[in-house]
């Protein structure tokens, strides 16, 4: 059965994170996402209130971040964040875990961060999204980020926050994103119910597609109206959008 333009749209999570986004531009991001009837708004956690009005009565979720994008926040931290924003109406909040502490190995240090979070979402009516940033980090070092968040049994692992530039070899700043390779792997360590969201880099209707055949369930997107309004038009033409990738 050929994919549907709905399926689509319940896998994106419509990203409002920019900093430069003002609140009009927030209220037309929901706007949009209740057009498209995505899987929700992933929106800037002072806005999550303003979201929760602005998306009553559609089916698109309220989703938002804490500790992004870089994850240095002590839990505790992160943890009243996450408290706020769930009271605040958000059904699915994004945290970024302590990079700098899987890059040093501490997984006793990351497991009970993830815990607390879980704890602290899961006990608001919520669900936790893990967020790795990839590219800062080594094949071993998710697989075990993978192990962790299977334990603790949170929603979803992600593999970005979008922000995560590292230096290039010409002296510019850049990131990958959600790798192929990165999302196979995640997909591979998780144990079933750990959802993998991939953010970063998913521009077009063949990276959606693309990572849909993977496995993957959930995507952080910008470009939301122009993937979709691509998959209806060729839908409308008669092609299968399988036949894209």
């Amino acid at each position: 059965m050929s994919t549907t333009v709905h399926e689509l749209a319940k896998m994106i999570d419509h990203s409002l994170l920019h900093p430069t986004m003002t609140d009009e531009d927030l209220r037309a991001g929901c706007e949009l996402a209740v057009r498209y009837n995505t899987a929700s708004v992933c929106i800037k956690p002072y806005a999550v209130n303003t979201a929760a009005e602005l998306l009553a009565g559609s089916e698109v979720l309220v989703g938002t971040v804490c500790g992004f994008p870089h994850g240095n926040s002590a839990p505790e931290v992160k943890a009243a964040e996450a408290r706020r924003a769930v009271e605040d109406g958000a059904a699915e909040v994004d945290v970024v875990i302590n990079i700098g502490k899987a890059l040093s190995g501490e997984w006793d240090y990351l497991r009970q961060e993830v815990e607390l979070l879980n704890r602290t979402v899961v006990d608001g009516g919520a669900i936790l999204k893990v967020i790795f940033e990839n590219d800062f980090l080594q094949d071993e070092q998710i697989v075990r980020l993978c192990e962790i968040c299977s334990q603790v049994g949170v929603a979803f692992i992600k593999t970005s926050t979008g922000y995560g530039f590292t230096k290039r070899e010409n002296g510019m700043y850049a990131y990958d994103g959600a790798t192929i390779a990165d999302l196979k792997l995640m997909l591979q360590h998780a144990k079933p119910g750990v959802q993998v969201k991939a953010a970063g880099g998913i521009r077009s209707l063949e990276d959606l597609l693309r990572v849909k055949a993977l496995g993957v369930t959930r995507v952080g997107a910008t470009a939301t109206a122009a993937m979709l309004d691509k998959a209806r038009s060729l839908i409308d033409e008669g092609v299968e959008l399988e036949s894209l990738i």
